[in-house]
């Protein structure tokens, strides 16, 4: 492995050979690819390989395993200015936290903060992100152009919000659909950036929107991304306006089907589950954001067992995928198994492949990546299995759930191109990026006008030093550093 370099990985054919690859009937010694194009042209056992592609020198990789890229089905990418200031707040703060933290975004501070995002996410082993669509007030480009300057893959969702939810005013429904339909077709052949459209909360949209939408979508072969039966206040709200809960409701106004990509989806009844089961309803399972936002944990085992598609998305909290598929799994066991004796929650393949295929599918992007096979996008990632945490080895589906780390990543691909090499970008200077970050989030941040339930940890452990705990609640003015009001969706 010495000999290995980037520069070694940065040809446009490579045949890889490593220890183990990730198929998609599961871990395989003795196999090889070949990519080209920005695609998988060939796999399989490698003597077949290598033998067919003489003109091509095989890259041996031993103590690697080759494993479809993390697909993220939920993430805000203009939200990572925020970061820890959303920690201990309570649930649905978007209201007060992200909605004014992207509305004080502007283009130069909305790009730094997507490409920011999709470091991280590129850094955590992800090649394909779902964004479920920015409040700032900016053109959608800034975003896709964000998306590809990083040179990860992009379901880049476009709010069409017709009717005030509290945290906008109501717009023409005929423009909002006009916006609709110019984004689906504005990046329909795009390589990296694949349309979508969203809509915040179902309140957030008119009746004839909603179904509107859902059939501009299906007929585009792209995903409507929504927030649906995430919290209890959502829920009440709902049952009070409409008589229906979130997803009962989609399904009233013609709104439900595979085109759907739920987010969430924490609070379902046994008939909601059914819907979703009936209706091919695609789902986000977003576990880490159900720990940090008080959130009921999705029943993601249930929806295996049941046939429901579902991918898991990180809501913007850890851009990790190995942590991400170790929460998964965790959450199941915390919430249903223990109750239940359940002592595989599903087992680290289920997990793994909810990670990828199963988050590529959800996401409107199955037949494209997700998968090592021949055909497939050359989405994919070179993990070190060589170190103490992997060995012995006896189960890796297991143990990449819950050992692997991203720090054992070597190399990130998306579209056959390396995109990070040891955690650093390649072909750019992220160095750069995060110290631009760091001088734009805290103007953007006390611009917005953000508004805390608590105050930091620092200043909570302070007052409890000198005071005792007191509830506050209110505006602050301060720097981010001393308790800056702000939290998270």
């Amino acid at each position: 492995m010495s000999d290995l370099t980037p520069d070694l990985l940065s040809h446009a054919e490579l045949l890889l050979v490593p220890d183990v690859t990730l198929t998609p009937d599961g871990p395989v010694a003795g196999h090889a690819v070949v990519v080209r194009d920005g695609v998988f042209a060939d796999a399989g056992p490698a003597e077949r390989i290598v033998r067919a592609y003489p003109a091509l020198t095989p890259i041996r990789l031993p103590h690697h395993v080759l494993m479809p890229g993390f697909v993220d089905t939920h993430h805000h990418l203009t939200q990572s200015f925020g970061g820890s200031l959303a920690f201990g707040e309570p649930s649905e703060i978007f209201r007060r936290v992200w909605v004014p933290l992207e509305g004080a975004l502007d283009e130069e501070s909305a790009y730094v903060a997507a490409k920011l995002a999709a470091l991280e996410s590129l850094r955590g082993g992800f090649t394909t992100v779902a964004e479920a669509g920015t409040r700032a007030a900016v053109d959608a480009d800034v975003l896709a152009s964000a998306a590809r300057d990083a040179g990860i893959r992009c379901v880049l969702g476009l709010v069409c919000n017709d009717t005030s939810d509290g945290t906008g005013p109501d717009a023409d429904p005929g423009a909002v659909l006009a916006a609709a339909e110019k984004h689906l077709a504005r990046y329909a052949s795009d390589d990296l950036v694949h349309p979508s459209l969203a809509v915040s909360v179902p309140e957030a949209a008119t009746a004839q929107t909603l179904a509107a939408t859902a059939r501009l979508a299906a007929e585009a072969g792209a995903v409507v991304q929504i927030h649906v039966n995430e919290h209890l206040v959502a829920v009440e709200r709902s049952l009070v306006r409409h008589g229906l809960r979130p997803l009962e409701y989609l399904r009233h106004v013609g709104a439900l089907g595979p085109q759907l990509l739920a987010a969430h989806a924490t609070l379902l009844t046994a008939s909601e589950i059914s819907l979703l089961a009936d209706s091919g309803t695609a789902v986000s399972y977003n576990p880490v954001a159900s720990a940090w936002k008080g959130n009921a944990v999705a029943p993601a085992t249930v929806f295996a067992e049941r046939g429901i598609r579902f991918g898991l998305g990180t809501d913007g909290t850890r851009g990790d995928g190995f942590r991400l598929a170790d929460a998964a799994e965790f959450a199941q066991r915390l919430t249903y198994g223990l109750a239940a004796g359940d002592s595989s929650c599903g087992a680290g393949w289920t997990w793994l492949d909810r990670a990828a295929a199963g988050g590529a599918d959800a996401a409107g992007l199955g037949r494209l990546t997700g998968r090592i096979a021949a055909g497939a996008a050359a989405d994919f990632l070179l993990a070190d299995i060589g170190g103490p945490e992997m060995q012995p080895s006896w189960d890796l589906p297991w143990e990449l759930t819950r050992r692997g780390n991203r720090d054992q990543l070597t190399a990130v691909f998306v579209a056959g191109r390396l995109r990070l090499w040891r955690g650093g970008p390649v072909g750019w200077d992220g160095a750069a990026l995060v110290r631009r970050a760091a001088e734009l989030a805290p103007r953007v941040v006390r611009r917005a006008g953000v508004t805390r339930a608590h105050p930091t940890s620092v200043v909570a452990r302070e007052r409890a030093a000198t005071q005792g705990p007191a509830p506050q609640r209110g505006r602050d003015a301060g720097t981010a550093a001393a308790g800056t009001r702000s939290g998270r969706r």
